[in-house]
């Protein structure tokens, strides 16, 4: 049995309130139990943005309510809410910004960008991190806005090597930017697509492999592995226009434990990207009494077992290495051999 802390994902849509027929907070968090983490942090992009302060206490009273395991949140901005900025700086983990298209739509232009991160740092004194969504087009513009401010900024998703090559030459110029890969990244290219179709479609889309292999080959670079969780139904995954997204919480650890026994990464790394570097970079507090034991043997992941409420992984059939069997936060045993074991509400609203 390997003995792991409780994994720390920055990067999930749990998808409440508003589309809880995708997933909510209670089905979301009892799968990241089940998939080895003790702590999640939830995007602003709902039916309804996370802009304003009402808004975000609003979201905040329904987790407390649900969650099952520990849970913080972003907030978001499209560049006209700046006075909500001092409301709420010691609400959230950090601001949440999209420079392409993605779910909800909620694009900024560089004007507008540079005025976020203007006002944010000024706000937080740089205290708190800005995370984006900022592909190959965007990349110039988003490194200026650093420079310029010295804001630390996460590059969410990272998928390609024109945008991880930017990241490292910005890096080694010495600027306060970190970044994040998903496990679909490094495990799927666009060749799957045809075979998977819509479960295969989300954004930043697939890329070719040797994009992956850059990936791969630049790891050290990579400061934090992300599951991306963003579930939609399966019946909405066979529509002509099916939206983008895929689940991730219950399907990260073991595929980077599998790339560990491919030789791929060290367990160290794993241990680092998945729990030290997103504790560093949105400055959590120690977990006292946490962790978890995953099982090193193989096995098949299989939709059919999965917690997440749209019981569906691009990973379907694939064997890994790797199963949480327990689960343990504050010295509470949550999770153990395939039961939820914490109820709604039991996790800790951050």
């Amino acid at each position: 049995m390997i003995q792991l802390p409780g994994l720390i994902d920055p990067h999930v849509h749990l998808r409440d309130p508003g589309q809880t027929d995708k997933e909510d907070f209670y089905t979301g968090t009892s799968a990241a139990l089940a998939g080895g983490y003790t702590t999640v942090v939830d995007m602003p992009n709902n039916v309804e943005p996370v802009m304003t302060e009402v808004v975000l206490a609003k979201k905040k009273l329904i987790a407390q309510e649900k969650t099952a395991c520990d849970i913080g949140f972003y907030f978001g901005s499209l560049g006209d809410n700046l006075e909500e900025f001092p409301k709420i700086r010691q609400s959230v983990l950090g601001l949440k910004l999209y420079l392409n298209f993605t779910t909800g739509g909620f694009i900024i232009d560089e004007p507008a960008l540079q005025r976020i991160f203007s006002a944010w740092n000024e706000v937080t004194s740089g205290s708190k991190p800005i995370l984006l969504h900022a592909e190959e087009d965007v990349m110039e513009a988003v490194i200026k806005a650093i420079g310029n401010t010295r804001q630390p900024t996460h590059i969410c998703h990272v998928s390609s090597k024109d945008e991880l090559s930017q990241i490292i030459k910005a890096k080694e110029d010495g600027l306060p930017i970190t970044c994040g890969v998903c496990p679909h990244h490094l495990f799927l290219t666009e060749a799957d697509v045809p075979r998977l179709g819509g479960f295969g479609l989300m954004k930043p889309s697939l890329k070719a492999k040797n994009d992956q292999e850059y990936l791969w080959n630049n790891m050290r670079y990579v400061d934090v592995i992300e599951s991306d969780h963003a579930p939609h139904t399966y019946e909405e995954k066979q529509y002509a226009a099916p939206p983008f997204g895929v689940p991730g919480l219950e399907t990260t650890l073991p595929l980077m434990l599998t790339a560990v026994e491919d030789k791929r990464i060290t367990l160290d790394e794993v241990i680092a990207k998945c729990h030290d570097n997103p504790k560093k970079i949105l400055h959590l507090a120690d977990q006292k009494d946490t962790y978890i034991e995953v099982d090193p043997i193989e096995y098949e992941i299989r939709n059919e077992l999965l917690f997440t409420k749209c019981k569906w992984s691009p990973f379907n059939g694939m064997k890994v290495r790797g199963k949480v069997v327990k689960t343990v936060i504050r010295g509470r045993t949550v999770f153990e051999h395939g039961v939820v074991k914490a109820g709604p509400g039991s996790g800790e609203v951050i």
